[in-house]
């Protein structure tokens, strides 16, 4: 890349602009493009379109007509402490992204897991800065080695949901500086992201769209990041705050807090001139390293870019690596993986009839909810899966239990519904038409048939209900808005939906839902009929999209008669396998938990499956902890996170051991709530949230808390082999005393022997610094090896690793040795110690 031929070309356009045009450049032209076309094209700018991505490409349509790769959650990706991997999904990114024709990707969230009340926790890694920077770093780079901008966020410390936009987090500078900064400052430093998004919060009493300090001082100033900085949506609040605070572009438009309003403080003298031409400057510079700027040669020409990736196979193999075995343990020996026996006569404990249950078998959830949700073409479940792997003459019943769920889903053509949306004009005039998947109507940026969002007036959801039984069904409306629902020759609803909240976002990230009755007979078809009035104001202030859903479930049964279906199964069988998890209702963008424990009576299923068959395994779909009361009444826990798409066959792949459970958990999984150390999310009276436990969280505060254990501890994760520590070395190295704070200043060797019966994979941990709270990981590296052939693990200790920040003089220092070296399995499971100096 020739970075003087960008610089040329960035300042020739920006010559070309005059003050109106440069402000232009500085917001949205809507929800995900950048610049007016006016300005654009005097400047030789090509339109640059970013989009929302954690965990896919969604790009500028938010629709299941318009599908994207599903890819396991950001916490399965954190789950498989593997640089290989993260890297693996950033070049998946940016495949799609360039599919998609988005020129930067917002990803990765690289907010820590502060406490498992967070409901957008599935969205981040992990709760360890070392883990997270490595991991997001890596992601970074490789999104950015296809060419496709990453946007690391949310800057800094929007680490809980409730009040998101108006929380002040209340930290003292260790806290900010070696937890929550941490991971972006390693970011920065090491891959260089070519956008950053500011988050909603506020920090110590100032947004972060306006903090002159931890922007312009520590962001730019400290780390030497040259990127832009963006808002996250309708973050930007002040024309003279943001500008003081270093924000680069407000998102999205037409309307922001710059363009005419930026150009009248100018105009007024209340903003530098010069101050303008800083920001379009790296707007104009992030153009020309993703393209899109005439005379620039793109960072990664197309050349240059990776070799295309196989997005089914990629993801799949992602998700195996991230699953954690958390228990493994029947009749003194393990349960999985499964020795299933065909239509030979089996042997042993091989399982010829396996009892299936749980909702989550059949309608997993593969992805978190909100801004991070996207569309795939399809999505394997478990129980299709598992079916279609195992050999021929294996039985597999299944029974689907209590339904979890609060809310209904969106009505399916597998429940008999026929739908298309139809778009109406101001004038009532139809303008076009688009057949639905589902009843999930969700467009965001462009609408079907190129119509402009300006001409709307209404969306109209019409089609046919053939029911598959008889009964009392249930339809359900939800979005916000005024709706009629319409069935047979009855109006069910006709009235107006509000928010349930002040968030923006919760208006089409969690809108309310009303649920009315309707008696139906099996195979007689029913006209269906959902109006949807496009509110003027746009959908929770925000324009651009529309999304209502139209829902259904089928006639009830009672609980208790699904639970006992599950357990007659179960006790008739060799095997049952209980799939439980989270639902869209507990765990999603835009609203906190109120409680870790699976929603609905899904522990009960678990408990009375486990007392009729001793040989029950347990699959947790979520993306955080839940309490798992029965943990230890079950042969088998293992945590498949929210897996992607291809979750499904990759959950048959560890099932059945074709392939292993690879992943070592990224957070430290309670027993109890009541055992937390750290679970404040909601702001007190004044709307702050102070961060009183310090720079202890995790696995730091269960040590400090010093009361009961955890259920399982940060990198806890069993394979399908064993693994003995031989051997650790450590060579202090020269030049240690450089200010890289990457750097290594240790060299560590750990050999390991794969002592099992299969090939196998292992996480090796350092922890580095005294017994206690204050030992903090370090360095993880990931070997493999067959049965019984040795691995041998090199890590290095970066100098961050062994300093703490001086609050009162403002510095980082370096701890005093001797250090203590210890490594492991996991924070509480350490097989090998060392102490040496790293310097006098």
């Amino acid at each position: 890349m020739d970075r003087s031929s960008q610089e040329a070309a960035v300042e020739a356009a920006l010559a070309e602009l005059d003050l109106p045009a440069k402000a232009a450049l500085l917001g949205g032209t809507d929800m995900w493009s950048v610049g007016p076309e006016d300005a654009r094209s005097a400047a030789g700018f090509g339109r640059l379109v970013l989009s929302d991505g954690p965990a896919g490409v969604r790009g500028e349509n938010w629709s299941p007509e318009d599908p994207s790769l599903a890819l396991p959650s950001p916490t399965a990706i954190g789950a498989t402490w593997d640089v290989t991997a993260a890297r693996t999904a950033g070049l998946l990114l940016a495949q799609e992204a360039r599919r998609k024709g988005a020129h930067a990707v917002l990803a990765p969230t690289v907010n820590l897991h502060r406490t498992p009340y967070s409901g957008r926790h599935f969205e981040a890694y992990s709760e360890d800065p070392q883990l997270t920077g490595v991991l997001g770093a890596a992601l970074v780079a490789a999104l950015q080695q296809g060419g496709v901008a990453a946007t690391p966020k949310h800057y800094v410390a929007n680490d809980a949901e409730t009040d998101r936009y108006t929380v002040d987090v209340r930290a003292d500078g260790r806290t900010l500086r070696e937890l929550y900064l941490e991971p972006f400052e390693r970011i920065v430093r090491t891959a260089g992201p070519w956008l950053l998004m500011a988050a909603y919060n506020s920090v110590n009493g100032v947004t972060m769209s306006e903090h002159d300090v931890l922007n312009n001082g520590v962001l730019r100033g400290e780390w030497g990041f040259d990127g832009a900085l963006v808002s996250d949506w309708t973050g930007a609040r002040s024309t003279l705050g943001c500008v003081r605070g270093g924000l680069d572009l407000a998102m999205p438009g037409p309307d922001t807090v710059y363009g005419e309003h930026l150009v009248a403080a100018v105009r007024e003298g209340r903003v530098a001139a010069e101050t303008v031409d800083v920001q379009a400057r790296r707007v104009l510079l992030l153009a020309a390293r993703v393209g899109v700027l005439d005379g620039a040669p793109p960072t990664v020409p197309a050349g240059a870019l990776p070799a295309p990736l196989d997005g089914a196979a990629a993801v799949r193999d992602l998700a195996t690596r991230s699953f954690v075995l958390l228990r493994n343990e029947y009749a003194g020996g393990p349960v999985l993986p499964l020795e299933v026996g065909g239509g030979a006569e089996p042997s042993g404990d091989a399982v010829r009839r396996i009892a299936v249950s749980g909702l989550h078998a059949c309608a997993p959830r593969f992805g978190g909810g909100g801004s991070s949700q996207v569309f795939p073409e399809r999505v394997g479940t478990p129980l299709d899966a598992l079916r279609a792997a195992l050999p021929p003459g294996t039985e597999v019943s299944y029974e689907p239990g209590p339904d979890p769920r609060s809310r209904l889903a969106p009505a399916t053509e597998a429940a008999g519904f026929r739908l298309t949306a139809v778009l109406h004009g101001l004038d009532d005039a139809e303008l076009a038409r688009a057949e639905q998947r589902d009843g999930s109507v969700r467009w965001m940026g462009t609408l079907p048939g190129g119509v402009s969002f300006a001409d709307l007036g209404r969306v109209e959801l019409v089609g046919e209900f053939t029911p598959g039984e008889s009964g009392t069904h249930r339809l359900a409306v939800r979005g916000v808005g005024h709706f009629r629902l319409e069935a047979g020759d009855r109006v069910l609803y006709d009235a107006e939906l509000q928010a349930d909240s002040d968030d923006p976002a919760a208006a089409f990230l969690n809108p309310p839902q009303r649920t009315f009755l309707l008696d139906a007979e099996a195979d007689k078809p029913l006209p269906v009929r959902l109006l949807h009035s496009v509110p003027a104001h746009g959908v929770g202030g925000l324009f651009g999209l529309v999304s209502f859903e139209l829902g259904h479930g089928a006639p009830a049964v009672a609980e208790q008669e699904l639970t006992e279906r599950a357990v007659r199964a179960a006790a008739e069988a060799d095997c049952a396998v209980v799939f439980v998890g989270t639902t869209d209702e507990s765990e999603s963008e835009g609203v906190d938990r109120e409680s870790l424990a699976l929603p609905g009576s899904q522990d009960e299923l678990v408990a009375r499956v486990a007392r009729a068959n001793p040989r029950t395994v347990v699959v947790v779909n979520a993306g955080a902890p839940v309490l798992m009361p029965w943990h230890q009444e079950v042969a088998a826990v293992l945590l498949c996170w929210f897996p992607g798409e291809a979750g499904g066959e990759a959950l048959a792949d560890v099932l059945l051991g074709a392939a292993e459970p690879g992943g070592r958990l990224p957070t430290t999984w309670p027993s109890a709530e009541d055992d937390l150390p750290v679970r404040q999310v909601v702001p007190d009276g004044d709307g702050r949230l102070p961060y009183v436990e310090g720079p202890y969280i995790g696995y730091r505060a269960w040590r400090r808390a010093a009361g009961p254990e955890p259920a399982y501890w940060f990198g806890h994760g069993l394979g399908y082999t064993r693994w003995e520590y031989e051997s650790l070395s450590i060579t202090a190295l020269d030049g240690a005393g450089g200010d890289d704070p990457y750097g290594p200043v240790a060299q560590v060797t750990v050999r390991v022997r794969n002592s099992g019966p299969r090939a196998g994979r292992e996480v090796v941990q350092l922890y580095l610094g005294p017994e206690g709270p204050d030992c903090r990981l370090a360095a993880f590296a990931v070997v493999r090896a067959a049965a019984g052939d040795l691995a041998e693990a090199s890590l290095e200790v970066p100098l961050r690793a062994v300093q703490t920040w001086d609050d009162t003089h403002l510095v980082w220092r370096r701890c005093p040795g001797p250090h203590r070296f210890a490594v492991g399995r996991s924070a509480a499971d350490i097989r090998l110690t060392a102490e040496l100096p790293l310097w006098e």
